[in-house]
């Protein structure tokens, strides 16, 4: 449903090298890196802004040398369509311009938040998704403390929109959990989530191989509501080939795709494909990455053949690690509250407060 189902296993990795708890309240957020010109704007200023340009030896600001790093700060600022609050670096890279909006924490929760959730949403849902928002960048920002910035804006990360994602709605949960974020032996947690578990979550361990006391697989009830409980997409054969020679794999015309393997919580680990030239076993995540995470909502499903094409029937939408968006939502709508689903989906963690200090 949201940009963060597809959280890149790298942030899993981070968890071993996060160290305690930071004190400061801003966090740096990558916007773009961009080869051209980027037009750099304050909205309570009159005119177009300054046009920054990536030259020999550094930038150009309004056809003027302004050195390598550039900044800029105001109520909202914008370096091309995304407005933001706090302010702005742009930085002469090799290949041109990275573009850094440092922005108080709280403020990135607000930016986030409607990104990632509905914002009609049981206030409950919302405040759980603003705890679990402000943790991960918490987990980032440790872990990222001597990069040039901490997280990213997309699906990689968590999807940013700035100050124009922000509503009355958004901002009542984002106050009401105002620096509140989910430990782990006084750590910031890997807070991640999904869109909807299929009825079962999966651990840490099933889909990036190592395992974590917070992020096991548990049921989960209530998620009906979502479009993606029950899904099917139908892939050509030819497709199906052709996505798998993205992979390296070249078997031929597709005869036969079974799964092989399935993980505790019933999700495909291994496809196995038959051609007329070879047998094949890929992972079931790359598979659902070469055809398109839109396409293979998630690696809880079956293969069923017909004769010019493979059916996918599946449930969920995301990897499964964490919190189930709609499961929380149900919940909410069941009068559990956003401190009861946190405990659900990331048992053994601690809700604690300084995440703003």
């Amino acid at each position: 449903m949201f940009g963060f189902c597809g959280v890149l296993a790298a942030a899993f990795w981070a968890v071993a090298t996060a160290s305690s708890a930071p004190t400061e309240s801003v966090i740096r957020v990558l916007l773009s890196e961009t080869r051209g010109p980027v037009r750099v704007r304050d909205w309570d200023a009159p005119g177009k802004g300054i046009l920054l340009e990536p030259v020999s030896g550094g930038l150009r600001a309004d056809l003027r040398p302004v050195g390598e790093l550039w900044r800029f700060s105001g109520r909202l600022v914008s370096a091309g369509p995304l407005r933001v609050r706090g302010g702005l670096e742009v930085q002469r890279i090799p290949t041109g311009l990275r573009i850094v909006n440092e922005v108080k924490i709280e403020d990135y929760v607000a930016g986030t938040l409607g990104q990632e959730i509905y914002s009609d949403w049981d206030p409950e849902a919302l405040k759980a998704q603003a705890v679990v928002t402000r943790s991960y960048a918490m987990h980032q920002r440790a872990r990222n403390r001597a990069e040039p910035y901490h997280v990213g804006s997309g699906t990689g990360s968590q999807v940013y929109g700035g100050a124009d994602a922000e509503s009355p709605e958004i901002w009542s949960a984002v106050r009401a959990t105002q620096g509140e974020y989910l430990a782990y032996e006084r750590e910031p947690a890997l807070a991640v989530f999904h869109s909807a578990s299929g009825g079962q979550t999966a651990s840490a361990e099933e889909v990036w191989g190592q395992a974590l006391p917070y992020l096991v697989s548990i049921e989960v009830r209530g998620e009906e509501d979502s479009p993606d409980t029950y899904w099917r997409a139908t892939i050509s054969r030819t497709k199906l080939g052709r996505a798998l020679a993205t992979l390296g794999v070249q078997v031929g015309p597709l005869r036969d795709a079974r799964v092989v393997e399935r993980s505790g919580s019933g999700r495909a680990l291994r496809v196995g494909f038959r051609g007329a030239r070879a047998n094949h076993i890929v992972e079931a995540r790359a598979l659902r990455d070469a055809i398109g995470e839109s396409v293979i909502r998630s690696t809880l499903f079956e293969i069923r053949p017909e004769p010019d094409a493979f059916v996918f029937v599946g449930s969920g939408h995301g990897h499964g690690v964490g919190m189930s968006q709609w499961g929380a939502q149900a919940m909410a709508l069941r009068g559990t509250d956003y401190r009861q689903i946190l405990d659900t989906f990331y048992p053994g963690t601690a809700l604690v407060r300084g995440g703003s200090q």
